[in-house]
């Protein structure tokens, strides 16, 4: 019985083996059963199962002259054990052998994905992804009738965007160089303009984040990429020290917050959870009925007021008092506008 190191046994592993292990035996006859699980580095007990998977295979009907054919009886024993000696014989399964095919979307999407990491990629990966990018785009030209859009999304842009001003930072701060950002500030819902020097982007959850000193603030800050409307890099060198970007494992806030600041308790309903996802949060607390607790820090309490008032009826302030009595007070005002 074969030596060969098992492998996992997973659905997503075991269809790799059968994708290709059935065009091997395509174009080679009298395969032995201990040489196919040598060339999958797995045992013969697992290829047998893999095979047993794909006597059920085939196409789309499930009659008899639709499933692909394996011959069992050679490579299993009566109590179930793998003949290692055994051929595998695999019939009506000419259609694995046939080239892979892309669908007009699929080959969108490989050949967007294909650009985004040439353009961030450097050496001999960069030049490795050309080559493919260069053979799936000559294909694709030369189809026919099943020429592929492979224009990006507006998702896609906007990664490709993001890809773009991450370079452009990351290189500002590896050269020194000072940064005027057009920022969009949501506590006060309002676009700045500030100069910083940049420090590196690094990334918390599913957003990526500069981080650098602000001259406007006089402190260190985190900007949001996809809230930078626009990232000029100066002539100017930094004036602040040198560091690398901070580690936002732990969260985002450190305990020293901006001047003016104050962090509220809201309770959020879960029709209004999706204001986790866009405000930057202290802390979420998931309750048991889909709403949460949440701590917001604010600067501006209009900015706060507003916020409130969009996710009425479904947020309440908890904490501190005063901004309870301030948006019930507005509420309210707000209410009888419409009696």
């Amino acid at each position: 019985m074969t030596t060969a190191r098992a492998t996992g046994a997973g659905a997503r592993d075991q269809v790799a083996r059968l994708l290709t292990l059935v065009p091997f035996l395509h174009h080679r006859d009298g395969v032995r059963l201990e040489e196919a699980a040598a060339l999958l580095g797995t045992s013969s007990e697992q290829v047998l199962r893999d095979l047993k998977v794909l006597f059920m295979c085939g196409l789309p009907g499930g009659l008899p002259g639709d499933l692909i054919d394996v011959d069992l009886d050679a490579i299993e024993t009566s109590e179930g054990s793998p003949v290692t000696e055994g051929v595998i014989r695999v019939e009506n399964a000419d259609y694995l052998a046939r080239p892979l095919r892309l669908s007009a979307t699929e080959a969108s999407a490989v050949i967007v994905a294909l650009r985004m990491l040439r353009d961030t990629s450097t050496g001999e990966t960069r030049a490795l992804v050309k080559q493919v990018l260069r053979k799936i785009e000559k294909a694709v030209s030369t189809a026919g009738a099943n020429h592929v859009d492979v224009t990006p999304s507006p998702h896609d842009a906007v990664q490709v965007a993001q890809v773009e001003l991450t370079r452009v930072l990351n290189e500002a701060a590896v050269a020194g160089r000072q940064v005027r950002l057009a920022y969009f500030v949501p506590s006060r819902g309002e676009e700045t303009e500030r100069v910083v020097d940049p420090h590196g982007v690094v990334g918390h959850g599913v957003f990526a984040y500069l981080d650098a000193w602000c001259h406007r603030a006089a402190s260190d800050r985190l900007f949001r990429l996809d809230r930078i409307a626009k990232a000029e890099v100066l002539d100017s060198p930094i004036s602040t020290p040198r560091r690398a970007p901070r580690d936002l494992q732990e969260g985002l806030f450190r305990d020293t917050d901006q001047p003016g600041s104050t962090v509220v308790t809201l309770h959020l309903g879960a029709e209004a959870r999706w204001a986790t996802e866009y405000y930057p949060m202290r802390d979420v607390r998931p309750q048991a009925d889909g709403s949460a607790v949440v701590d917001l820090v604010v600067v501006d309490r209009r900015w706060l007021t507003r916020l409130l008032m969009r996710l009425a009826p479904h947020a309440t302030v908890t904490g501190p008092q005063e901004f309870t009595d301030s948006f019930t007070a507005t509420a309210q005002e707000t209410l009888g506008l419409y009696r």
